[in-house]
């Protein structure tokens, strides 16, 4: 798992990466379309898609003479899963903390 998760976290990190995967969850699209709003090369793009695709965020068809692209979530799930462990911890309210730490103070000073 720890492999998958890091092509996934690798995938994410790109920010045109993350724009592609946010155009995708509208619909399914041409790669020349998902091209389209970003200043690169055809070439760039399909690297960008190559490397979703190999995290297993999207998946790629052809279907006649266009190859198209669709937001594959089960990848993006077991990160999801992954990143909740962590939501165990509560917030730190700094402002209550530092409160508790001069009450603390002034009652060892007394």
């Amino acid at each position: 798992m720890t492999r998958e998760l890091d092509l996934v976290f690798a995938a994410l990190a790109d920010p045109t990466r993350r724009a592609i995967l946010s155009m995708l969850l509208e619909d399914d699209m041409a790669v020349t379309d998902v091209a389209e709003p970003f200043e690169m090369s055809l070439a760039a793009i399909s690297k960008h898609l190559g490397i979703l695709a190999a995290a297993g965020l999207i998946a790629q068809e052809k279907r006649g003479r266009v190859k198209w692209c669709k937001l594959d979530p089960d990848s993006m799930r077991a990160a999801s899963i992954w990143m909740q462990g962590f939501g165990q911890f509560e917030p730190v309210n700094l402002d209550a903390f530092e409160r508790f730490l001069k009450a603390e103070f002034a009652e060892d000073q007394s």
